[in-house]
């Protein structure tokens, strides 16, 4: 049995002698054990990541850029190494795996900017000879938590930009599938990272809240539920830390009349039940619009049952399982409240069975019609292959929908109005907003962020808001008088 490591000060260690057990969601099996890190475990990150920093953060940008381009390219030469390990410990498919592996190393590419990213602004004689000009310099260590969503993907919205910025880091991985980050540990090191500049621990609970009470860790970015994002939240602030703290969502994606129905059909399905609807951003809530509803919901139907449910090895597979039997259990009770609470079953994913895979964790596509705002699986966050179909008499009703659910991540709209589009646009109180784009999650250039019980902190993720999230401004204003003493001043300089 594989025994899954810490990664701390440039070598694969860990002091604990308890383990959790690694899953294969797709067969059930356990594949593997990963460490349950204690407090030596946590010191030892501490320390090393406390020592690497201080020279680290007075090494160039520029040379820093260097090493983070070439973990670009290591990155890049093994893509399909880390696309097979996300797969085998998470269960999507491999193609699914590919892609959010390259979306993360689209912030690796932007982290290799950091020499241009990290100007200051410069102002000549804002008083009379005297300039002002600011830089931004690293916070010291940072800390990660992520959640077993993307293994790749998240921690790369993360630590990449942090590493750039001078500060060490130190990655807590989600237990339920923690290789991946061990693997993009050593891919840094390989690419010339000194050691303890990123170190990985793995844990549960115990290893969190060592983390925020932790007086050495001046920030924490986190990912997961809106429960857990706030608790993390309100502890890092009580222990004076800046906090990045991303929790739930439930995502709307309102159908015009006037829209292509074809490509809004597509679109939901995709987003509805892509990685077993296991995204921050899945399309979890399609908002019929007039009369368009019995249409879309025939066509969702109809193509929804083509979907290829199998394991991540099934090269014709559409969506895999979800990540463990717990999950799938609490699933499954979710889609029977929604039948007890009066929503229209179209589509239940409950019994599918797949030959010599029976004990895998697998959910076929689910769709609900006739779903109302009183109602459980509405107002909560499945976090599987669940889509509900909610009938709005006009724009008006559609868009309150959106802006009245507790949540706001993402949401999108399908028309062919650029008026109603720009509206929807500027007035929904979401954070990220797709235009006949069905998962508006922005490019590493931009930010990654939501709204209201979304988003915990002032900043959003990777793109400018990272880097202002993991730094601090420091503002210089400077004078150099000729010799003279022109005796002390009691007011306040205006020129």
């Amino acid at each position: 049995m594989e025994i899954i490591t810490n990664y701390i000060n440039g070598k694969k260690v860990n002091y604990s002698n308890e383990y959790l057990d690694v899953y294969n969601p797709s067969t059930g099996e356990i594949v593997s054990k990963v460490v349950l890190s204690n407090k030596e475990d946590f010191s030892k990150a501490v320390n090393s990541s406390l020592k690497a920093q201080i020279e680290w953060s007075n090494v160039t940008p520029l040379k820093r850029s260097r090493i983070i381009s070439k973990y670009k390219n290591l990155i890049e030469n093994n893509i399909e190494d880390l696309a097979k390990t996300v797969s085998t410990e998470h269960g999507k498919t491999l193609e699914d795996a590919k892609g959010s592996v390259t979306r993360g190393l689209e912030v690796v590419e932007f982290a290799c900017g950091i020499p241009h990213l990290l100007k200051g602004e410069f102002s000549n004689n804002v008083g009379t000879n005297i300039d002002s000009w600011s830089m931004r310099q690293p916070l010291g260590i940072c800390a990660g938590i992520t959640p077993f969503n993307f293994p790749a993907m998240v921690p790369m919205w993360m630590y990449p930009i942090a590493i750039a910025c001078g500060n060490s880091f130190i990655l807590k991985p989600s237990e339920k599938d923690p290789s991946c980050a061990i693997m993009l540990a050593e891919l840094f090191s390989e690419a010339g990272l000194p050691d303890g500049v990123f170190n990985v621990i793995n844990g549960n609970k115990f290893i969190v809240d060592n983390i925020i009470e932790e007086k050495n860790i001046s920030a924490i970015s986190f990912v997961g539920s809106t429960s857990v994002a706030k608790y993390i939240y309100e502890k890092s602030a009580k222990n004076f830390k800046r906090v990045q703290s991303l929790g739930g969502a439930k995502n709307h994606l309102v159908v015009m009349p006037d829209a292509n129905i074809d490509q809004a059909v597509d679109g939901i399905i995709g987003a509805a039940y892509g990685s077993a609807g296991e995204r921050c951003m899945a399309v979890s809530v399609a908002v019929a619009v007039g009369g368009i509803a019995d249409e879309l919901v025939e066509k969702i139907k109809i193509n929804s049952n083509k979907l290829v449910v199998a394991p991540w090895t099934n090269d014709e597979a559409d969506m895999g399982p979800v990540i463990s039997k717990e999950h799938k259990n609490n699933i499954n009770k979710l889609i029977q409240t929604g039948v007890d609470e009066g929503a229209k079953l179209i589509l239940d994913g409950r019994n599918i069975n797949i030959q010599g895979y029976e004990n895998g964790y697998f959910i076929g596509p689910t769709l609900f019609d006739n779903v109302t705002p009183n109602m459980e699986i509405y107002k909560k966050e499945i976090f599987g292959p669940v889509l509900s179909v909610v009938r709005a008499k006009n724009y008006e009703e559609a868009i309150s929908l959106v802006n009245d659910h507790e949540y706001g991540n993402g949401t999108s709209i399908y028309t062919s109005s650029g008026q109603l589009a720009r509206d929807f646009t500027t007035n929904c109180n979401i954070g990220m907003v797709g235009v006949n784009v069905p998962i508006p999650v922005p490019m590493a250039f931009h930010s990654f962020g939501g709204w209201k019980n979304s988003l915990f902190g002032d900043h959003a993720m990777h793109g400018r808001e990272g880097i202002n999230f993991y730094t601090k401004l420091k503002t210089i204003t400077s004078r150099w008088p000729e010799n003279i003493n022109q005796g002390p001043e009691f007011v306040m300089p205006v020129n």
